[in-house]
């Protein structure tokens, strides 16, 4: 019998995945999308924000646009890239888990359980909605942390480690489980450092871009290297 996969083993196979030929046009169509979301998303939210101020009657030049529009960009760009990442992600996330089994794994995936639009569409939403929230939860604490100079970061890198964590295994493991009630073969910790893995990289401007498919890519080995299990569980 095969040794386990280890975490590192799964990173590296992923990103050897991307050079894959339909793993690199999933990841660039990912990436694009990504970016017209967070685009529109935010240029959404400066327009608000100028209705609101409009409103009030404040009146403001082209300098102070300028400043509101900079810190809009980096509010979005702290608090929205990640949650807009997964959500795209989970829209191409059985595409990108295909393209990888497919190459590495035609058994299994022979046997794999195929997702329904209505059922993809719930995930895809759920996994959004979680990311905000925590995201929102987090945001108070985070603000108090300011101070420490890296707390703000550290607790924020920790909430969506664990959310990234959670859905990129959820996302491999939902067409192979046999039951709802069988538990992924990854361990609670593995899911937690492969989170923050990819996490961290979307912290790293146009990394940011590849990591959501390279945490997929990864998760599909490490469920599929430490299972082997699959069916046998």
């Amino acid at each position: 019998m095969q040794a386990p996969l280890g975490l590192p083993t799964a990173l590296l196979r992923g990103a050897g995945a991307l050079a894959e030929g339909a793993v690199l046009r999933l990841l660039i169509k990912v990436a694009l999308s990504t970016l017209a979301v967070f685009v529109a998303l935010g240029g959404a939210l400066l327009y608000a924000l100028d209705t609101w101020l409009a409103s009030l009657g404040v009146a403001y030049g082209a300098e102070l646009g300028a400043l509101a529009a900079l810190l809009v960009t980096v509010l979005a760009g702290w608090l929205l890239f990640r949650i807009v990442a997964l959500a795209i992600l989970q829209f191409f996330a059985d595409d990108v888990v295909v393209a990888v089994e497919r190459r590495f794994y035609a058994d299994a995936h022979s046997r794999a359980r195929k997702l329904g639009l209505a059922e993809e569409v719930r995930i895809a939403l759920g996994g959004a909605a979680r990311a905000l929230l925590a995201n929102l939860v987090a945001a108070p604490f985070a603000l108090a942390l300011l101070f420490t100079g890296i707390g703000t970061a550290a607790l924020f890198w920790a909430v969506n480690a664990w959310l990234l964590g959670r859905e990129l295994v959820d996302m491999v493991w939902l067409r192979h489980r046999p039951t709802r009630e069988t538990p992924a073969p990854v361990s609670r910790a593995e899911r937690f450092l492969l989170g923050g893995a990819i996490a961290a990289l979307m912290f790293v401007p146009f990394a940011n871009l590849i990591a959501p498919v390279l945490g997929a890519a990864a998760a599909t080995h490490l469920v599929h290297g430490r299972g082997r299990a699959l069916h046998a569980v």
